[in-house]
C-alpha cells in the first residue's frame, strides 16, 4: 500500500472535495471584525492607543489565566520582551528546544543572550524534562543560587518551553528539574491560546508568556503578541519598555533607559478583539475535526496521529502525523503525493543547531528531537473544516 495515497483518500473523506487546494490553516472572520476596525477608522483612534487595546489585553490575560497582559506587535517581540523582564541578560545562556519555530531561539539573540538547544519528548514534542535533567548534570554547576554551564562559563538564566502545535509541555517535569537547578520559565506560548496543562492554561504556567497572534494562529490581529504574567512589577516593565521607555507626562519627551516601540496598534486590538469572541468556537470546531481525522486514520497502518497526553488539552492548532520509525524515509514522498494532491502539508521546522547561525551553539543529545524531525508532518487544520458544513465525518 502506498502510505501517500492513503492518506490523501483518508483525509479528503475527512475534510470533502470541494475544494481543488486545502491550505494548512488559513485565518476566518466571520465575528465583528469589519464593524469594529470600521469603529477605529471613524472615531480615528488607530494607533497605539485606545479602547481596543486595553479590552484586547484584559482579555488574552483571562483567556491566559493570568492578571496582566501588555500587547505588541508580533510574537517573537512578545518573547524577547518577556525574557528581558524575567532577568535574561546579555551573554546569558537561555535553554530553548532544538524542535520549535526560528521565533524562539532568534528573540533569544535579538537580546544578546545565547540559546542553549535541549532535547524533545516523545509524548509532548516539547522540552523533555529527563534528558534536559540528564544533561544539566552533565554540564552545569549550581553557584550561589544560580545555574552555571561549566563548559562555557556562562550563567543559564532561563528555560523557555515551547508548547508545540498547542500541546503542553510536561510543566511538572519541568518545574521539577527547575527546583533543582535554579532558573526563570518564560513559556513559549504562542501556539497554545486554548490549551491547559492539569486544568490551567497555558501561558500561566510560568513566571511570564509570550502568546503570538499572527495570521495562522488560532485567532488573529493580522501581526501582533501579547506578554502575560500575575507579576504586577513585571507587567508595568514590559508596558514601559514596550512603549519606548517614555515617562508619562503632559507634554515632555523623557525616556529612561533603550526602549522598543513594540505596542499594538488599536486597529490590529480591534481585530482581535472581535477574533476573541470567537475563540470558544473555534476551539470547539478544532476539537471536532481532530475527531474526524481520527476516526478516518483507524486502522491505518505506518503512521499515527499525535494527541495530547493524559491531564493536557490541545487547542489542535496544528493536526499532526507521525510516521512509523520505520517510514521515517517516506516523509518527503508523503510531502510530495499529499501537495501535489492539493492538501496542503508540512515537515516540523528544521532544528534550530542545523540553521547556519545557530550550528555553532552549545546544545544537548538531540537524539529524541531529530529522530521526530524525521516523522512528524501537519494535516490542514483550519477551524472552518471542523464545522458541521465544512467537515464531511
Amino acid at each position: 500500500m502506498d502510505i501517500a495515497e492513503e492518506l490523501v483518500r483518508r483525509i479528503r473523506g475527512v475534510i470533502g472535495t470541494r475544494e481543488s487546494f486545502v491550505p494548512l490553516h488559513v485565518p476566518e472572520f466571520h465575528g465583528r471584525e469589519r464593524e469594529l476596525l470600521l469603529d477605529c477608522i471613524d472615531t480615528g483612534w488607530v494607533s497605539s492607543v485606545g479602547s481596543y487595546v486595553d479590552a484586547f489585553e484584559a482579555e488574552v490575560a483571562r483567556l491566559s489565566g493570568c492578571a496582566y497582559g501588555v500587547v505588541v506587535a508580533n510574537g517573537t517581540a512578545a518573547l524577547q520582551i518577556a525574557l528581558i523582564i524575567a532577568g535574561v541578560q546579555a551573554e546569558d545562556e537561555v535553554l530553548v528546544p532544538a524542535l520549535t519555530f526560528v521565533a524562539t531561539a532568534n528573540a533569544t539573540r535579538h537580546l544578546g543572550a545565547v540559546p542553549h538547544f535541549v532535547d524533545s519528548a516523545y509524548d509532548t514534542l516539547g522540552i523533555c524534562p529527563l534528558r534536559l535533567r540528564a544533561h544539566l548534570e552533565q554540564v552545569a554547576e549550581v553557584r550561589n543560587g544560580q545555574t552555571w554551564n561549566r563548559r562555557t562559563g556562562r550563567r543559564i538564566t532561563a528555560v523557555v518551553p515551547m508548547h508545540v502545535f498547542g500541546c503542553p509541555v510536561d510543566m511538572d517535569g519541568l518545574d521539577a528539574v527547575v527546583a533543582d537547578w535554579p532558573m526563570v520559565v518564560v513559556e513559549d506560548a504562542a501556539e497554545s491560546l486554548g490549551s491547559t496543562y492539569k486544568g490551567h492554561p497555558c501561558g500561566s504556567l510560568g513566571t511570564v508568556a509570550a502568546v503570538s497572534f499572527n495570521g495562522n494562529k488560532i485567532v488573529t490581529t493580522g501581526g501582533g503578541g501579547a506578554i502575560v504574567t500575575d507579576d504586577p512589577a513585571l507587567a508595568r516593565r514590559a508596558k514601559h519598555l514596550t512603549t519606548t521607555a517614555k515617562i508619562p507626562h503632559k507634554w515632555a519627551f523623557l525616556h529612561d533607559e533603550v526602549g522598543f516601540n513594540y505596542r499594538m496598534p488599536n486597529l490590529n486590538a480591534a481585530l482581535g478583539v472581535a477574533q476573541l469572541e470567537q475563540l470558544d468556537t473555534r476551539l470547539a470546531h478544532k476539537q471536532h475535526l481532530f475527531y474526524a481525522y481520527a476516526q478516518a486514520f483507524l486502522g491505518l497502518q505506518g503512521v499515527s496521529l499525535f494527541h495530547a497526553p493524559e491531564g493536557s488539552v490541545s487547542n489542535n492548532w496544528l493536526v499532526t502525523l507521525v510516521l512509523d520509525p520505520a517510514r521515517a524515509g517516506d516523509r518527503d514522498h508523503l510531502l510530495t503525493v499529499l501537495n501535489d494532491a492539493g492538501v496542503m502539508t508540512r515537515p516540523i521546522w528544521t532544528l534550530m543547531h542545523r540553521l547556519p547561525m545557530y550550528q555553532d551553539a552549545p546544545r544537548a543529545d538531540l537524539t529524541q528531537a531529530e529522530d521526530l524531525e524525521a516523522r512528524v508532518v501537519n494535516i490542514p487544520s483550519s477551524a472552518y473544516l471542523g464545522s458541521r458544513e465544512g467537515t464531511a465525518a
